[in-house]
């Protein structure tokens, strides 16, 4: 968690990483990205914050910290 900013957004990518990038993004939260949004339908994780753009989905790193906190 240290390469985490204290603030700002994560894109999917950066939260549930990406081994094919160039470098690989190591993930934060280890699940595939269907879990995920399904955790996100279910309220396990957090909803994403969709005000940065139209296409643009992203979450809060205070709430990604909170949620590795909690487990």
């Amino acid at each position: 968690m240290n390469h985490l900013p204290e603030t700002g957004f994560l894109r999917l990518a950066q939260i549930i990483g990406n081994p094919a990038a160039k470098p690989p993004v190591p993930a934060v939260i280890p699940v595939s990205k269907s879990t995920w949004w399904e955790g996100v339908k279910s309220g396990r994780y957090p909803k994403p914050v969709r005000t940065l753009g139209v296409r643009i989905t992203a979450w809060r790193v205070e709430d990604i910290r909170s949620l590795i906190d909690a487990a």
